[in-house]
């Protein structure tokens, strides 16, 4: 067998001309990602609940209106039993909070904005999966390709040995080696189908859906001109930076909201009832106003007071954490994409080196210069070479999307994958006045719909 047709039987460029028009690309594989991720549904839920969290601030300001119905039986020794029936309506409103109630509306607003910054942190690390899940397919599939040609060629190099030995032309040692190179070869290919189908699972949990064919992937993604402009970027524009800023806004009107609790609140009341009685029926009209100011509650307001200035340090401390942690994570991205780089630029080398040192072992073994197990080993040292590159190359796209995602433009709408996107503001929008019914309780239900989860 020439060398021609062992360069042909490893050479990815003739697997991937195999690719049919039909084949996954990466683009597809992102796209069934996100319309398919269930911790994406997950935290838009919990989005959903946060939206709540401003309604429910929204309708702690408003009349509470209840209707109490009550009946009594009261049994007199001596006198007449008597027996009664009430209905009545009583209302409640809180007239003077000293703007506790706009400041638990504003940080619910706070929180809120928090709550969407975290959903896109979670879109970028579903969108990471599904690139790491892509990519695992991709190699493995090629070094189950790289690991059938090199049990065929060792396959020809044994009989190739057997008619040699059979010539006397070798000893029966270079068969035997021979028979064990192809054992071992056997065995890695094992390993890599299976390791191939650990990849595709992964790429199922990470996409929904089971991997065809995938195509080559894309021109590495545009990041930015240098590592001191992606810092700025993340610093600016990372899910995690803009969420901890959010919470601080929201830790710091919790802080104040708690404070005013001191100053106590007004309140108006007002009610009308009908009594029914054995002994004669009445109607009541009550109306008041009230004012309540705590003075002494054994330390706990001070207490409340205090642990919401912690938690607002706390919170503070994190905002800085977050941003030297984002700051990190992109120099070690910047950092990863050049040394992926300088592995393929050194397993180029490293194959070209090799390819030429299998050439020349094996036509010195047909000279008799060299044993089979020489060319056993220069053999190898290609298929390692091969498999580096394929790794580092791998490398290189996976470090590449994790600089976007390090400086937060690992999205759906940075990547322009032109698909509809989960649209944060139309929940909010609909439940954020608190709607009972009315024009926003119809928006509502139209949302509920459009969600699937009327």
């Amino acid at each position: 067998m020439g060398c021609k047709h062992f360069i042909a039987g490893l050479t990815v460029a003739a697997f991937m001309a195999a690719t049919p028009a039909s084949a996954q690309s990466l683009a597809d594989t992102l796209i069934a990602a996100y319309r398919n991720s269930n911790l994406l549904e997950q935290n838009r839920a919990l989005l959903r609940a946060a939206d709540e969290d401003v309604a429910i601030a929204v309708a702690s300001m408003r009349p509470v209106l209840n209707f109490i119905t009550d009946a009594q039986y009261r049994y007199q020794p001596g006198g007449a039993d008597s027996i009664s029936l009430s209905f009545s309506l009583a209302a409640e409103v809180t007239l003077i909070d000293f703007g506790r109630g706009q400041l638990a509306r504003d940080a619910a607003k706070a929180q809120v904005l928090a709550t969407r910054q975290a959903l896109i942190d979670v879109e970028q690390q579903v969108l990471q999966g599904a690139i790491s899940a892509y990519l695992d397919v991709r190699t493995a599939t090629e070094a189950v390709a790289l690991r059938r040609a090199t049990v065929r060629v060792i396959t020809q190099e044994l009989d190739a040995a057997r008619q040699r030995f059979e010539l006397s032309e070798i000893t029966r040692t270079d068969v035997s080696l021979a028979e064990a190179r192809l054992a071992a070869a056997r065995s890695m290919l094992a390993a890599a189908e299976g390791e191939l189908t650990a990849a595709r699972e992964g790429y199922k949990l990470a996409t929904g859906n089971t991997p065809g064919q995938l195509r080559p992937p894309p021109a590495l993604p545009r990041a930015a001109a240098s590592l001191n402009v992606a810092q700025d970027i993340a610093r600016r524009t990372h899910p995690r930076v803009l969420q901890s800023q959010h919470e601080v806004t929201a830790a710091e009107l919790n802080a104040e909201r708690v404070f005013a609790q001191r100053h106590g609140s007004v309140t108006g009341s007002a009610g009308v009832g009908q009594n029914f009685t054995n002994l004669g029926d009445s109607s009541s009209f009550s109306a008041g106003v009230r004012y309540a100011r705590p003075i002494y509650q054994g330390g706990q307001l001070n207490a409340l007071h205090r642990q919401a200035n912690a938690r607002r340090d706390a919170t503070r401390s994190g905002l800085h954490q977050t941003v030297a942690q984002v700051l990190q994570n992109v120099a070690v991205a910047w950092a990863n994409v050049d040394v992926a780089r300088a592995r393929i630029a050194a397993s180029q080398q490293q194959v070209r080196a090799s390819q030429s040192a299998f050439e020349g072992t094996r036509e010195e073994a047909r000279l008799g210069a060299r044993t089979t197990l020489d060319v056993l080993n220069a053999e190898t040292d290609l298929l390692e070479a091969r498999t580096n590159l394929l790794q580092a190359q791998a490398s290189e796209q996976a470090a590449a999307y994790n600089v976007l995602a390090a400086m937060g433009l690992l999205t759906v709408e940075h990547l322009g994958l032109g698909i509809p996107t989960y649209d944060a503001e139309a929940y909010y929008n609909a439940v954020r006045s608190a709607p009972v019914t009315s024009q926003q309780g119809e928006a509502l239900d139209r949302v509920l719909r459009a969600l699937g989860r009327d």
